[in-house]
């Protein structure tokens, strides 16, 4: 058995993975991380563990000893000084943070206020979005595990970019998030008070994740490609819809675009494209890692519209990190992740 580890496991994301993998028939959990919560056990933290896992909480240097595969979860500037050791010691790491995510270093500057640390970690890193670049990650042992709203709206897009299909200078990208994207530390606009009975817009224009997402469907449509982005808070816990708005370039038929993204993803295990007709929604991909998309034509049919709808937290994290995971150690992708939604 492979010895995995989570460094940053205390918050919502790490408490996932432990929950997945613990599941995982390939890999054990070797040892797990906290700053806040060092020494003591994961079950006194998330009582659902309790009876199920006595995992203790340790240092980072101790996970990266223990085990073959380190997953980072942890906010961004952080994962670079661990990505040095890990790949000092030869291992393998999966980094769910944004310090390997873009490419350029001014973009990073700029868009995160940092600098990148280690340049030659970042020259062998790379974006792991797997419906895009799976042969490319098996080679790589730094992998930047992509954002959840970008993965909803790159995996939304991937089929139109790869042939070409629509224009790329203004695509709209409307998404919605439950709290849990927000992380378990409490901000004004994640207080009960403020989420419940409430839904709203944030960081108009200035998302962090705008210079990713532009950056992956530029790699996919191998062209620039320009998009409007703009996030809303759902009053739920978790998932993510993406609704997606995009001018295409000559005139459409909807059944041949269905078509061609049912050809697309026939091969893909979590990718379901829709009857025509059909909406996706959050609840028929929650606790899963899969992507649900549905197409439509807007009311003169000459506009396209994607839905694309994820689990923010397995799908959009945890979920696509383990499918890496298993990507790289060449087991079969849904190791561990053959997970059904709930009917309500």
């Amino acid at each position: 058995m492979l010895k995995v580890g989570i460094i940053g496991a205390t918050g919502y994301v790490g408490a996932e993975l432990i929950r997945l993998l613990l599941n995982h028939s390939k890999v054990t959990i070797e040892a797990i991380s906290s700053i806040s919560y060092e020494g003591e056990e994961i079950s006194s933290i998330y009582k659902n563990f309790y009876g199920v896992t006595n995992l203790i909480c340790e240092n980072q240097e101790e996970v990266i000893e223990k085990c073959d595969v380190i997953f980072a979860a942890l906010p961004h500037g952080l994962s670079e000084e661990i990505a040095e050791l890990v790949n000092k010691n030869n291992k393998i790491l999966i980094d769910l943070g944004a310090d390997f995510r873009l490419n350029n270093e001014y973009e990073y500057e700029r868009w995160y206020g940092k600098k990148f640390l280690y340049k030659n970690l970042h020259k062998s890193s790379i974006y792991a979005l797997p419906e895009h670049n799976r042969e490319k990650i098996k080679e790589h042992k730094i992998i930047a595990n992509p954002g959840c709203y970008p993965t909803s709206i790159e995996l939304g897009l991937m089929p139109l970019l790869k042939n070409s299909l629509i224009k790329l200078d203004n695509i709209i990208c409307d998404s919605k998030s439950g709290a849990t994207g927000a992380g378990r530390g409490l901000t004004l606009k994640s207080h009960y008070a403020e989420l419940n009975e409430n839904f709203s817009p944030y960081g108009i224009g200035s998302h962090r994740h705008i210079p990713e997402i532009e950056q992956c469907l530029s790699d996919i449509a191998e062209e620039e490609v320009k998009i409007t982005f703009t996030p809303h808070l759902l009053p739920i816990n978790r998932g993510i819809l993406s609704t997606i708005y995009c001018t295409p370039n000559k005139e459409v038929n909807i059944k041949e675009i269905h078509k061609l993204y049912c050809d697309f993803y026939k091969n893909e295990s979590f990718i379901n494209v829709l009857e025509l007709g059909d909406i996706a929604s959050i609840k028929d991909v929650k606790y899963t890692n899969n992507c649900n998309i549905s197409l439509h034509l807007n009311h003169r049919g000459d506009g396209l519209i994607i839905v694309s709808t994820i689990d923010n937290m397995i799908k959009g994290a945890a979920g696509q990190a383990i499918q890496n995971m298993n990507i790289i150690l060449g087991l079969k992708e849904t190791e561990g992740l053959k997970l059904v939604a709930t009917c309500n």
